[in-house]
């Protein structure tokens, strides 16, 4: 009951947040949205150049050291790495590949069904369809391997550089690139997304909130703990909307979202996927790289690339939909899962 308890207060959480974080300046139906604000990041960075999505966001920064200080005061800091770091990466690599030719992650596609996008239940049942092929591949015995006990200085490496990219952010943002126009045009104030992020980071890292986590509980093993957190942003940001008069249902006029079916469906099903074998979903691997989990680092810095390699190469898509770069990418990324699956049986159980 306990476990249950932190969930549905996390689901809240975010839900409230995601609400004002819109409501204050961030993209529609992108309160929170971690590739997305990971491309922004990218962006910021100068990574890419793709001058409408260039932003370091608070948020991010947010997350990692909410779950960093929450950690910490929990006793629950524990730096570990030495899991396939190689695998992760790639993994991470293709999950953002997949979520940006959906156009979100999997916390984003809660915040569009919430906000009345049919084009995220397409992406719903792709992610669902995604997870249940990483359930059989669990079946079958995949794993990546333990990670083992590494120094406290490696675990706060990666906390440590958002600190890095705060100060920048807030001291040196002649070094950052900003977009002018475009989804990274809009945004809340720094104070409130760091603490918006502070908060969600915190909480998420008690309960252990994650999106491909609860649904793949659900299924394997009849756990419906986790889910009960997705259940529960959805039902507070659907409230939310309609009381907003931000609820718009259907296909059609979707903000930041295309209506192509199939790479909807794939995209999500590629996250999917890759998110059951990696252990969790794209929030999920920030709050344990909080948590010193330096293999969940990797794996992030493997979204970043993802998202700077889909900028510079054109495999993100936009309103009007998928690139056929983004197409050919997805499929790419279907091999290389499925490889690195098939490659991680573990004798005797495949």
């Amino acid at each position: 009951m306990k476990a249950k308890t932190l969930v549905i207060i996390a689901g809240v959480v975010v839900g409230v947040f995601a609400l004002l974080l819109t409501a204050f300046g961030n993209p529609a139906n992108m309160g929170f949205c971690i590739a997305c604000f990971i491309r922004d990041t990218a962006g910021g960075l100068k990574l890419h150049s793709a001058g409408v999505v260039q932003y370091v966001r608070p948020e991010i920064i947010g997350l990692v050291l909410g779950a960093f200080i929450v950690s910490l005061v929990s006793k629950e800091f524990s730096p570990r790495a030495g899991s396939a770091p190689g695998s992760r990466f790639v993994l991470g690599f293709f999950m953002m590949i997949g979520a940006l030719v959906f156009l979100g992650c999997p916390l984003r596609m809660m915040l569009r069904i919430a906000g009345g996008d049919l084009n995220a239940i397409v992406g719903l049942v792709g992610f669902v369809a995604g997870i249940l092929i990483g359930i059989a591949f669990l079946n079958k015995g995949f794993s990546l391997k333990r990670a083992y006990k590494i120094s406290k200085a490696d675990g706060y490496i990666f906390p440590a550089i958002q600190v890095v990219l705060l100060v920048l952010l807030l001291g040196l943002p002649a070094l950052l690139a900003f977009s002018a126009e475009g989804p990274g045009s809009m945004h809340a104030p720094i104070a409130l997304a760091l603490i918006a992020g502070l908060v969600v980071g915190g909480v998420a890292q008690k309960s252990r909130l994650c999106t491909a986590g609860g649904i793949r509980d659900a299924i394997l093993l009849k756990d419906f703990t986790l889910l009960t957190g997705f259940i529960v942003i959805i039902a507070v940001v659907l409230i939310g909307n309609i009381a907003l008069n931000n609820f718009n249902l259907g296909f059609e006029g979707q903000p930041i979202a295309h209506n192509d079916g199939l790479w909807n469906f794939l995209g999500m099903a590629l996250v999917g996927w890759a998110a059951v074998l990696l252990g969790g979903c794209p929030l999920r691997q920030l709050i344990l790289s909080g948590e010193g989990n330096v293999d969940s680092a990797i794996t992030a810095v493997g979204m970043l690339i993802g998202a700077a390699f889909a900028h510079n190469f054109g495999l993100a898509s936009s309103g009007q939909g998928p690139t056929l770069n983004g197409q050919i990418a997805v499929i790419i990324g279907f091999i290389v899962v499925a490889a690195i699956g098939f490659t991680n049986l573990q004798k005797g159980d495949a």
